[in-house]
């Protein structure tokens, strides 16, 4: 699971890629995502209305864990970090595009990244790009959840999509955040049948250490 999980997230991130669905308008003047197997569903299906909704802000105050100790910086865009559990998570440094730094769970099928760009959005818009990114790769991607937190004195937006490529469906849950310093997101990613309360409460532990740094 490990290898295809990666594989096809390669896949719906690459800035030009070969996909197992795509857009098409029908005679009518409806917008249809068309499958390799012949199907096809409206795009209008794929959306909810967390596209649309005013976005609540979760009361809660969110923070790292103690065991969190390991602190990543970013060094494209500081101050921002992510201290991380080491005994639990391996990380690495991209050298190409924006994902700055790649992560995987040590024991299970959970991976992230940060990217950041140093260029300054709102929130709002962030989350505009964000979406439309991912439905460039996957035309069904729909937004299932949205909501602001504070997060170690950050106000972020929360964010979880879930769509599919080559018939393997995928959720994504992230921290999306912008400073005057640029724009940063934090994402874990996996497949949705693994998608379960207990990946969900290691998700957000790991999230959870988005921070800044001096």
């Amino acid at each position: 699971m490990r290898t295809v999980i990666l594989l096809l997230f390669a896949c719906t991130t690459a800035t030009t890629s070969v996909h197992a669905q795509r857009k098409a308008v029908t005679e009518n003047g409806d917008q249809v995502i068309l499958y390799d197997d012949g199907t096809w569903k409206a795009v209008t299906d794929s959306t909810t209305d967390a596209d649309t909704v005013k976005i609540a802000t979760n009361p809660k105050p969110f923070a790292k864990e103690a065991s969190s100790s390991f602190l990543v910086k970013s060094a494209t865009a500081p101050p921002v970090a992510v201290w991380i559990d080491a005994t639990k998570w391996n990380f690495a440094r991209k050298k190409e595009g924006p994902q700055e730094y790649a992560f995987e769970m040590k024991s299970g099928d959970l991976y992230g990244m940060l990217i950041s760009e140093k260029i300054e959005l709102p929130l709002e818009k962030l989350r505009e790009v964000a979406v439309e990114n991912a439905r460039n790769a996957a035309p069904d991607m729909r937004v299932t959840h949205l909501e602001y937190r504070t997060v170690n004195g950050l106000k972020v937006l929360n964010m979880e999509m879930r769509g599919s490529t080559s018939g393997v469906h995928f959720v994504y849950y992230g921290y999306y955040y912008t400073d005057t310093n640029g724009t940063y997101q934090l994402v874990v990613f996996t497949a949705e049948k693994l998608w379960d309360n207990t990946n969900k409460a290691k998700a957000e532990a790991f999230l959870n250490g988005l921070t800044e740094h001096q």
